[in-house]
């Protein structure tokens, strides 16, 4: 018996030493913690009809001691490469300590609101959930120019022409967007940032209208965009059907240039107006100097007559301006014209100021195509390099239905001393006319 206790007594003993060894093992494993910059992820509005959206972010793991496990729920997929999407994946721990991009793929399977969530789970951390979230709807793509290169010399053009299908009825095109990728040839991009625009053709007219504008990035490309630059061009959908001529223009001065990409989402739905019409007012917009010279007499007609039609339910105008020159004199805070001096236009209309038009500074620092090589962080006036150009709507307060009203765009009072050279202000301007009955064009004079 005593022999019995003995060896009750042992492995008691041993299995205390087993246990605390265990517990202290336990102790011994750090906490580890998951650090990810965002709570919720918003793919916005997407496509039906197989189109699929990426978004990445980045995770990284602290302490992480084994793989840890990533899940999505919804129409939602997962990858740790780029190439396979799968519902859940599982991350080495040395892989996500050292930190991992993730990307969601989003593959809508009806239309309307989808909801999802990312989980990511581990042994020694909290678990830590994404919310996501998108909008399917249905939406037509079309491809304009795809990698078209554009430069001055060699062989290459500042300007390319393209006709492309849109297969939609306008009645039912509720919202335009029109992206443009920019990306480097052989050699790279050229070095400066260089006025660039989109033209769509008037067929009755044959007149181009500038439906965009942008400013290229200094040596660099603009894929930190995921689209590229983005522009609602819903104001022209009147002639963004059936056939269409465009025309892609970047005023660049080397042989290196760019290779462009214009892509259009449309979203067909419930459109404010089923009816749109546009007429140009002024088109001073071929090229950077082709504007309105600033602060010197000139012959520029910046008056007109505007004839709304008698159907118009809502009448907006459309705008966009750019300055360019380093013309003196300076403003007291050192700002040459146009392109840096901070001014204030106004549109009269029947000599009345009525929309107002402030060129100052729009975030240049905060242009997320932030690696360029130039002077791209300090304000211009109303523009950055590699970034969209801001477009000016303006909306009346009636319908201005079968009303002439006079138009003049009217520049903040400046006068060059010609010791600097020019200043111009490069500007597009249109009267777009909506209703849910058929109109006719507005009649610009």
């Amino acid at each position: 018996m005593k022999y019995i206790t003995k060896l009750l007594k042992v492995f008691f003993l041993c299995l205390s030493i087993v246990i605390s060894s265990c517990e202290k093992k336990q102790n011994d494993i750090p906490v580890g913690k998951i650090i990810v910059q965002k709570d919720s992820i918003n793919f916005g509005e997407i496509g039906l009809n197989g189109t699929r959206k990426l978004k990445s972010f980045a995770v990284k793991g602290k302490d992480v001691y084994k793989e840890t496990v990533a899940e999505v729920t919804g129409d939602f997929e997962i990858s740790i490469d780029k190439i396979n999407f799968l519902k859940t994946v599982t991350i080495p721990a040395e892989k996500i300590n050292s930190g991992i991009h993730l990307t969601i793929r989003c593959i809508p399977t009806g239309e309307g609101e989808i909801k999802g969530a990312i989980s990511i789970s581990g042994e020694n951390f909290e678990q830590v959930n994404i919310a996501l979230t998108a909008i399917a709807v249905n939406m037509v793509q079309v491809s304009a120019f795809n990698n078209q290169r554009l430069a001055f010399g060699g062989g290459f053009k500042q300007s390319a022409k393209n006709t492309v299908n849109f297969p939609v009825n306008p009645e039912n095109v509720e919202k335009i967007t029109m992206f443009v990728q920019l990306r480097c040839p052989n050699g790279g991009c050229n070095a400066w940032d260089m006025y660039a625009n989109i033209k769509v053709k008037d067929p009755k007219s044959g007149e181009w209208y500038e439906m965009g504008r942008f400013i290229t990035p200094y040596g660099v490309d603009n894929h930190q965009r995921e689209k590229g630059f983005d522009i609602d061009v819903t104001d022209f959908k009147s002639l963004l059907c059936g056939d269409v001529d465009l025309k892609a223009f970047i005023e660049v001065w080397g042989a290196d240039g760019w290779l462009i990409s214009v892509d259009f989402e449309l979203i067909e739905g419930t459109p404010d107006y089923k009816y749109y019409n546009i007429a140009p007012i002024l088109d001073y917009d071929a090229h950077s100097l082709a504007g309105i010279p600033y602060g010197v007499q000139n012959s520029f007609d910046v008056d007109k007559c505007v004839n709304v039609p008698d159907k118009a339910e809502q009448t907006v105008l459309r705008t966009i301006i750019t300055g360019w020159g380093h013309a003196t004199p300076k403003d007291p805070d050192g700002r040459p014209c146009a392109e840096w001096c901070f001014r204030t236009h106004n549109i009269l209309i029947d000599g009345v100021k009525t929309f107002t038009h402030e060129l100052k500074a729009i975030g240049c620092n905060n242009n997320p195509v932030n690696n360029q090589k130039g002077n791209w962080q300090p304000d211009r006036a109303g523009w950055c390099p590699g970034m969209e150009v801001p477009v000016r709507r303006d909306i009346f307060n009636s319908s201005m239905a079968g009303i002439q009203f006079c138009y003049k765009y009217e520049l903040e009072q400046w006068v060059n001393n010609m010791v600097n050279g020019k200043a111009y202000y490069a500007i597009s301007s249109f009267v777009i006319v909506k209703s849910n009955s058929p109109l006719e064009k507005p009649v610009v004079e």
